[in-house]
């Protein structure tokens, strides 16, 4: 009787016992849940969502070419035939020089009617107009008003005046062997007219300025063409570079001047301490007064004791109207384009992990684990904080981008959640 007693006694304690645990295991799953969540609320967290950055710098760079100054007696006013940035042949008319602007306004309405009269008489041709057929026209029509539009876009001025005298012809042309007009014998009839009046009007110029070799034409000049050469862009300095401003030259007698050649140097002054700026680099080019951008090669980056004042020359194969009318201006240097992972400065920590490194020595394969410290960040992954390494691609003022290792579940990932504080 007794011995049932104190086996059921027994049996009480271990039921009271058994409880017991169960109720501290709870609490502990419960104080352990509290903390988790009390560090979640108290550590703010930031997706990891991609972002773009471009690495650039700008500077005040310093155009660099072969030139010869043009220049003529200085009586008269200039006409100039040929655009800044057009080619030269050897013996092309630069410009013509005329008593006053009136002579000048004349001859260019004479050109002007010149030109609408070979537009008409080419409408006219009968050749032109027993070959045409509506429906070839009309096709022609469409592809030529999109080449307008692309050389538009494209800004290739020139092209976009050819075009338009194309459509002209195939619009007018469609006008009359569609019966909507019978022909422009009136038009070409007041064109003549009008040219016999102005032509009483016009004179001879006074004087003819040539090309004496093949080049390339600007009528910007500033006084530096014979100090900002290729020969001499070893002997630039800070100095020298700093000193020079974007002014066109005063003097009555400069026509323009000749460009030996599309290539050109830019020069300037960078701050090249972080080394951002290496001999053999390419680049990209952006200027204030230029909607491209132009490729260039860094040829050479060097100091004068202060590396955060390096002079930088790189070199451009591209050539346009826009840059032959300024000596210096305002340029950035796109050294990158950059897409990855973006990640708050404060949130990167470095932490010892452990990986796998293989190697060959003779023809065996060996592995082997090294302890790395590796830079990442912390993430919350549940309830769960877990350390993802970051591979820097790009460096911001309050951010840097991580490369994207998708195939690599160490690295940190798209819409990981990075926790900003409160992991050390």
């Amino acid at each position: 009787m007794r011995s049932s007693k104190q086996q059921d006694k027994s049996e009480n304690n271990f039921i009271v016992k058994l409880l017991r645990n169960v109720v501290l295991v709870l609490f502990l799953i419960i104080f352990v849940s509290i903390v988790y969540n009390f560090r979640n609320k108290e550590s703010p967290t930031e997706s990891a969502l991609m972002a773009e950055a471009t690495s650039s710098g700008t500077l005040k760079g310093v155009f660099i070419r072969d030139e010869q100054v043009k220049r003529y007696s200085g009586n008269g006013v200039l006409s100039y035939n040929v655009s800044d940035g057009g080619k030269l042949g050897m013996g092309t008319v630069i410009a013509q020089v005329y008593s006053s602007d009136e002579q000048i306004s004349i001859n260019r309405e004479i050109n002007g009617l010149k030109k609408q009269l070979a537009i008409l008489e080419k409408i006219q041709n009968p050749g032109t107009l027993e070959s045409a057929q509506p429906l070839n026209l009309s096709a022609n029509i469409e592809e030529n008003f999109r080449n307008y539009i692309y050389c538009r876009d494209i800004k290739d001025y020139n092209a976009i005046k050819s075009d338009l005298d194309t459509l002209l012809v195939e619009m007018s042309t469609y006008q009359i062997i569609t019966n909507e007009v019978e022909n422009f014998n009136q038009q070409i009839e007041d064109i003549n007219n009008q040219l016999l009046q102005l032509q009483q009007q016009s004179v001879m110029p006074i004087e003819v300025i040539y090309s004496d070799r093949p080049a390339y034409f600007a009528s910007y000049c500033d006084g530096y063409e014979e100090i900002l050469t290729k020969e001499n862009i070893s002997q630039l300095t800070v100095e020298l570079l700093n000193s020079i401003t974007d002014m066109k030259s005063t003097d009555n007698t400069v026509v323009g001047k000749l460009i030996d050649d599309y290539s050109w140097y830019l020069a300037g002054v960078v701050d090249n301490s972080h080394h951002d700026y290496e001999a053999g680099n390419w680049v990209k080019l952006r200027f204030e007064a230029a909607a491209d951008t132009y490729d260039a090669e860094i040829i050479d980056v060097h100091d004068e004791g202060n590396p955060q004042q390096s002079i930088i020359i790189l070199l451009c194969s591209q050539f346009n109207q826009e840059l032959v009318q300024h000596r210096c201006e305002t340029v950035e240097i796109i050294r990158g384009d950059y897409k990855g992972l973006k990640v708050p400065r404060e949130a990167i920590r470095f932490k010892d992990v452990t990986e796998t490194v293989e190697t060959t020595s003779g023809d065996t394969e060996m592995t082997f684990e090294e302890v790395v410290n590796s830079k990442g960040v912390y993430i919350l992954k549940g309830e769960q904080v877990e350390f993802k390494k970051i591979d820097v691609i790009y460096e911001g003022s309050d951010y840097v981008l991580s490369a994207v290792h998708e195939s690599d579940k160490s690295y940190l990932s798209l819409y990981d959640d990075i926790m900003i504080e409160g992991v050390e």
